[in-house]
């Protein structure tokens, strides 16, 4: 019977440590205490937060490009309510921002992905849009239910999850108050008030980019100076943030120098750009029409490759799982270990894949997909799930590279399906399958973060995973009413939506024959070679993959890092990184809140919305900032010994 004992509420230092395989983590919440998770006032906050979310990411991915993780934000929101209502326990508030979260990493997904069939003239309504927006968030956390055990748990101290882990020391520090609160607290002020400045006030830039052209050389650098990246880079730490650095560099500092050098003189289009010259081109345009082809190209080997070291590992760990549930019934398993059952996931995954194989997904009164469209969704998004959930566990879920996992995919089923319809049909075959896997791996990025939280404080699995499936479902319905709602913007172009259309372009590349199939193998034989040096590859392929401005910023706080386990004294070391982390925490988690407020000013089009930003050449007053913002973060941790002395 379990005890009504009170746990510690104190994250302990073996939340950041790889532990020997003889010793088992043992959580804030240990599994002998009660305490309320899966009630009705959390799971109405949670639905609340993550239809709020959703709606927010999708009018901001859809208008920039962009969206904000609704991970931090949500813990402090439900940190917030439960504060104000005096009632609600540690697992009540993880429960809201579990379901909470949700509603910012299926709307990515879809945004991503299903806005292309308004670009090709098709009229989907809520149907194919909410099961769709169903099928591929369930995929997210179906196949996320027998690969915790591996990444959360036996992979605890490799696989960081930076993100998860901010939430755990939110949610650990609002409840313990004291010293730590007023210190997490003291960076989301300091993240909030920084990106106050910046986004409303417009004193700086928030990503200054200097042109260079000397002797030959062109390209250009630049940093997205936010306080996201540099509490993410400070949490990773150094080696993984010079990985990510290195393949910036390797894109932005060696293949667009030999763009500009040998495509410059050309005076004709290259492909797969088919109107500009290259010397007509700015750094951003040779990123978006060649670069990010050679990053996808080395997300998809570096994504392969880990999963085919990683299988061995993958199938011991389902095979233990399933001895486990027979062995024991789930009355019986251990609450901090106790998942939905894998029967329940096992019929889940075939239900969804006869939905699409025998549902008329596609538009215009076509028929059902067929069965080995089915498989091949249930196939590729176990594949991309696996990738994404490392990926996240890296880097965190704001850097997670979707789009390059999408194109991967219908890259693959164009070659697959593009036969076997007409042209037209081909085109929503492959969408439909894309935005599935899309749906899938964005939201098992969001799942990793949140059950790496639930194993830090000590959340039951289960309960997260139901909280997964009803904010999957609640925003899913949410997020037919966004599209439609904006359908009008995105055909006439006043939304950008630039990840749906450049999905559109693999697609109609592929199926007409002009894809650059040789972009997209240099890219792989460059995490070929990556590889070969035994460095993290999906670190590399990220960095390459995403422009060298977020890998910068990234690199700053991981060389604070650096300089704080090489200069601190033994006796103190411990203290101030831990110091560092809870910190850098709130500021991720300040910066986040100012995104969604920033998407609420937009969203209402109030007055701050119509302001010009600064120009990103004036990058000297975003230098100053960001510098005086990573001091803060160094004097913070200098002062903590003496402070906690």
């Amino acid at each position: 019977m379990p005890s009504k004992t009170q746990p510690k509420m104190v994250l302990p230092r073996e939340a950041y440590q790889a532990l020997p395989p003889e010793e088992r983590y043992t959580p804030v919440v240990p599994n002998e205490s009660e305490m309320p998770e899966l009630t009705p006032k959390s799971l109405l906050v949670g639905v609340a937060v993550g239809i709020l979310f959703g709606a927010a990411n999708a009018y901001l991915g859809l208008k920039v490009g962009l969206t904000v993780s609704a991970s931090i934000p949500a813990a402090v929101i439900g940190v917030a309510v439960f504060r104000a209502l005096r009632q609600g326990s540690l697992l009540e508030t993880n429960m809201v921002q579990t379901i909470g979260s949700t509603g910012e990493s299926l709307a990515a997904g879809v945004i991503f992905t299903l806005p292309v069939l308004y670009l090709w003239g098709e009229t989907p309504g809520f149907w194919p849009i909410f099961p769709l927006s169903l099928s591929g968030g369930l995929l997210g956390v179906l196949f996320m239910i027998p690969l915790r055990r591996f990444l959360i748990v036996q992979e605890h101290g490799r696989l960081t999850y930076p993100e998860g882990t901010a939430c755990a020391e939110i949610l650990v520090a609002s409840q313990a108050g004291g010293p730590q609160a007023k210190l997490l607290f003291s960076g989301l002020g300091v993240g909030a008030l920084y990106s106050a400045l910046e986004r409303f006030g417009r004193l700086w830039p928030a990503e200054p980019d200097v042109a260079i052209a000397q002797a030959g050389f062109r390209t250009s650098i630049g940093a997205s100076v936010t306080p996201e990246l540099l509490g993410v880079g400070y949490i990773i730490g150094p080696a993984i943030a010079a990985v990510i650095l290195a393949g910036g560099a390797i894109g932005w500092l060696v293949i667009m120098p030999l763009i500009y050098l040998f495509g410059s003189g050309v005076p004709t289009p290259i492909p797969p750009e088919t109107v500009a010259r290259i010397a007509d081109m700015d750094s951003f345009s040779i990123w978006s029409r060649y670069i990010r082809y050679i990053g996808a190209g080395a997300v998809a080997f570096g994504g392969l490759f880990s999963l085919v070291k990683s299988a061995p590992t993958l199938w011991e760990s389902v095979r233990l799982t399933a001895i486990a549930l027979k062995q024991r019934s789930t009355q019986q398993a251990e609450r901090t270990d106790r998942d939905l059952p894998l029967s329940l996931v096992a019929a889940s995954l075939i239900v969804i894949g006869l939905l699409v194989a025998f549902l008329p997904l596609r538009t215009g009164g076509a028929g059902p997909l067929g069965l080995l469209a089915g498989l091949a969704v249930v196939v590729f998004s176990f594949f991309f799930v696996t990738v994404s959930s490392r990926i996240v566990g890296i880097i965190g879920s704001s850097s997670n590279p979707i789009s390059g996992m999408t194109i991967v995919t219908v890259l693959i089923c164009a070659l697959l399906f593009g036969s076997a319809y007409s042209l037209q049909e081909a085109k929503v075959a492959v969408l439909t399958i894309g935005a599935l896997v899309c749906i899938a791996a964005a939201n098992a990025g969001d799942t990793s973060q949140d059950l790496k939280t639930g194993f830090l404080i000590g959340a039951s699995p289960r309960n997260q995973q139901i909280g997964e499936i009803v904010g999957v479902a609640t925003t899913g319905l949410v997020m037919s009413a966004v599209l439609e709602l904006f359908r009008a913007d995105i055909v006439s172009g006043a939304f950008k939506a630039p990840q749906a259309n450049l999905i559109r372009l693999v697609i109609d590349g592929v199926l007409g024959g002009n894809l650059p199939w040789g972009l997209v193998l240099v890219g792989a034989a460059l995490a070929a070679c990556v590889e070969m040096m035994r460095l993290p590859t999906l670190a590399f392929a990220v960095g390459l993959y995403l422009p060298i401005h977020l890998s910068v910023p990234i690199m700053v706080g991981g060389l604070i890092r650096l300089a704080v386990e090489a200069w601190s004294p033994p006796r103190s070391l411990e203290r101030r990184r831990e110091a560092g982390v809870l910190y850098a925490s709130g500021l991720i988690a300040g910066a986040a809140l100012l995104g969604v407020v920033g998407a609420a000013i937009a969203f209402f089009n109030l007055p701050f919305a119509q302001a010009e930003p600064s120009s990103p050449t004036k990058w000297q007053g975003a230098a100053i900032a960001f510098t005086l913002l990573s001091a803060s973060l160094l004097w913070v941790i200098s002062r903590s010994p003496r402070r906690r002395k």
